[in-house]
């Protein structure tokens, strides 16, 4: 899905908008699609007053919505939360300032502030938090419905430099992370529907907020075939900048050992809990593959070789470790035929499992890598499941039930991640 496909969802938002202010949703649906320079995955709303496409970098992890108004950043309903406020209140901010080159989007005097992070780059500043109008498509979870509007949505207003790093043309970043100014949980009190959201990421993709189903074609119902893990909370913050005493709104999971092809891969499994904010597996849609502590990292690339004995070794290709000859390798319906590898969860037939579309990685024609990424020795999270691993994988983050369900391959059920309809039954 291109800018074409952009345009349109946003003329289909422009056209349909004042016929359908009184539909209460059940759920809502936004396109995604990868970006070929970046590998990012942007999706786009509508937001302020006249609706403006924004297109955004989606950031699994994000505190919560953030976008440049430092340039252009023109609406009649923008509104700034004041200190003190209930907004602000709800943000937990513990900042208030004032700006004397204002008043405009961004900076205006007696406003609670928060902190913008470009989590590509690593990079910080502080920024107003404020509340605008945010437009989205309804879905039953087959087809695209009605347009909706949510009135006052949180965000916070970042700069322009805090762009640097992201795909071109995108002016922000929707953080979907778990806490109350997340995406996922304003669309849910906005909307009234449960604290719940889905991402589907392939060449294209789509995150639904709401209620399942999770429909594909060619007929597929991804809800009825999903397993759940608990979601566990970091009790200290692993945003770019926070306040005292403030948990980390990123999804952790509770890995308790690895296998490949069903035989335990031998790891320190201490380094799988979480302490003192330190270690702990969580999902990522930022780092483009799954990154391990070296001495994990070590033991499963270890175990891969050895379980992947009768192919010829290459010299490995940054920034992977291990690569193979795949010129003799063959296919299958998931990919190429590799070691199955699984992350093993509360007990030992609750996994998700790797196949070769999602562990290894084409560099070359005839070269297969290993799509797995060494994180050092002293990580502050010891895994990182990255995009590669979560193609063609749809995950639901269910914030009320604090638990994670998740498909394995679609594959297997012989639909992808780009195979959500999004021509409209209306």
């Amino acid at each position: 899905m291109g800018s074409f496909a952009f345009s349109v969802f946003f003329f289909l938002i422009s056209s349909s908008i004042a016929q359908t202010t009184s539909f209460r949703p059940k759920a809502l649906v936004l396109p995604v699609t990868k970006d070929s320079k970046t590998g990012q995955y942007i999706t786009q709303i509508s937001q302020r007053t006249p609706l403006v496409p924004v297109k955004l970098t989606v950031d699994l992890g994000g505190q919560f919505l953030w976008v440049d108004c430092e340039q252009g950043y023109v609406s009649s309903s923008y509104k700034p939360a004041k200190c003190g406020s209930a907004q602000c209140s709800l943000s937990s901010s513990k900042a208030c300032g004032d700006c004397y080159d204002g008043p405009k989007p961004g900076c205006n005097n007696h406003t609670c502030g928060l902190f913008p992070y470009n989590s590509l780059t690593h990079v910080t500043t502080s920024g107003e938090l404020t509340e605008d109008v945010l437009s989205l498509q309804s879905t039953d979870g087959s087809n695209p419905g009605p347009i909706v509007v949510a009135p006052k949505v949180l965000f916070t207003c970042g700069y322009t430099f805090l762009l640097e790093g992201l795909a071109n043309g995108v002016k922000g970043i929707a953080g979907l992370g778990r806490g109350k100014v997340g995406l996922p949980s304003q669309l849910a009190s906005s909307f009234s529907f449960s604290r719940k959201f889905a991402v589907c990421l392939g060449s294209t993709g789509v995150i639904f907020f709401g209620e399942s189903p999770y429909d594909f074609l060619p007929g597929r119902d991804i809800s009825k075939s999903l397993s759940y893990t608990p979601l566990l909370i970091n009790p200290v913050s692993t945003a770019g900048t926070s306040f005292e005493g403030e948990p980390s709104v990123e999804y952790f999971v509770g890995v308790k050992s690895i296998r490949v092809n069903e035989k335990p891969v031998s790891i320190n499994t201490t380094l799988l809990s979480i302490k003192d904010g330190n270690g702990g597996t969580k999902i990522s849609t930022v780092n483009p593959y799954t990154v391990m502590e070296t001495s994990i990292y070590n033991a499963l690339t270890n175990a891969v070789s050895a379980a992947f004995s009768g192919v010829p070794r290459v010299k490995p290709l940054a920034p992977f470790g291990l690569c193979f000859n795949s010129s003799n390798l063959g296919s299958t319906r998931v990919g190429p035929p590799a070691p199955i590898i699984d992350f093993v969860f509360q007990s030992p037939t609750v996994m998700w499992r790797i196949f070769g579309s999602n562990s290894l990685v084409r560099v070359k024609d005839d070269v297969l890598c290993l799509g797995f990424v060494d994180g050092g020795v002293n990580p502050r999270t010891s895994m990182v499941i990255g995009v590669h691993q979560i193609e063609d994988n749809l995950l639901e983050f269910d914030i009320a039930r604090s638990r994670l369900g998740f498909s394995s391959t679609l594959l297997f059920q012989q639909t992808t991640c780009s195979n959500f309809n999004f021509t409209s039954n209306a």
